[in-house]
């Protein structure tokens, strides 16, 4: 079961058993549309339905082209519980403790200012947040003919939008954009991780101190739905890129974890096919289903 809600965010009632939620849907674009705007339309990112649809021109959509919203997620390995964020799929999952899971699309860290894997909590809370960029981040944009203020004032150029969630490593940030268009699904920041508006809002809202934050590194996740063993990949992150037989082993790896000793008969060769898939990537695909 999906509903979208008003605040922003898709919420999927978490599987009795199984790990895959939502469905994949299609769109079908408007006149002066572009990727990003239907990326935002249907909260999702930028990247993430760039590659789900090769061959499109992103700038240039043709009004009646049949977009594919990947809008189906196999779960993180991780705990079902707190906000869990996998940074190869620049997406969020929030945990409610209520039988529920919210997922919203993210910006993360450029290459050389990544967000860390790590395990964070929240630690505060701050409405109207006034941006303040350190030594490090002045230089690096200076460096690429960018002269950033010291700091800039709560209002619609602020980077960090109207809201803001500390975490307990302190310079890192859940926060808003002043730019939705450009920053959502793309590695973006000097190592926060930024919501379209709408989704930080409506985080911002439900999420209370303390809850904790995992940051994972999951290209590649595996899980079932009913009888049918599914996996789905992102791109590697650029500064973790694993080459040839190294990237086969890892998606190999994450598939035994879900056979664990089950009558499963597995295509192996598509399993080798999706580990070297650098296009329509991120849609669930089925590579085994139990004997």
């Amino acid at each position: 079961m999906l509903y979208i809600c008003e605040c922003g965010g898709k919420t999927f009632s978490l599987p009795s058993q199984g790990d895959v939620v939502g469905k994949i849907e299609t769109a079908v674009t408007k006149t002066g549309y572009n990727l990003a705007m239907v990326a935002r339309d249907y909260d999702v990112g930028y990247t993430e339905l760039l590659e789900a649809n090769p061959g499109v021109d992103p700038q240039h959509l043709r009004p009646g082209t049949v977009l594919v919203i990947p809008n189906q997620f196999v779960l993180p390995n991780a705990p079902r519980q707190g906000i869990v964020i996998n940074l190869p799929e620049m997406r969020l999952y929030y945990y409610t403790g209520k039988g529920e899971v919210i997922t919203h699309p993210m910006g993360i860290g450029r290459e050389g200012e990544n967000t860390p894997v790590s395990v964070m909590k929240v630690i505060e809370h701050i409405p109207n947040p006034t941006w303040t960029a350190t030594d490090t981040m002045r230089k690096l944009r200076a460096q690429e003919g960018v002269i950033l203020p010291k700091s800039v004032p709560p209002g619609p150029d602020n980077p960090l939008g109207q809201f803001a969630m500390r975490l307990s490593s302190p310079t890192y940030l859940i926060h808003g954009t002043n730019d939705p268009l450009g920053g959502i699904g793309r590695r973006s920041s000097s190592g926060c991780m930024r919501l379209y508006p709408e989704d930080i809002e409506s985080l911002f809202h439900q999420v209370k101190n303390g809850t904790t934050v995992y940051i994972i590194d999951q290209p590649y996740k595996a899980g079932w739905l009913n009888d049918k063993l599914y996996i789905q990949s992102r791109t590697t992150l650029n500064e973790n890129v694993l080459q040839g037989q190294d990237d086969i082993n890892d998606i190999k790896r994450v598939v035994q974890q879900q056979i664990n000793n089950k009558p499963v008969q597995i295509n192996w060769n598509e399993v080798v096919e999706i580990s070297t898939e650098t296009q329509g990537v991120g849609v669930p695909q089925i590579i085994g289903r139990l004997a």
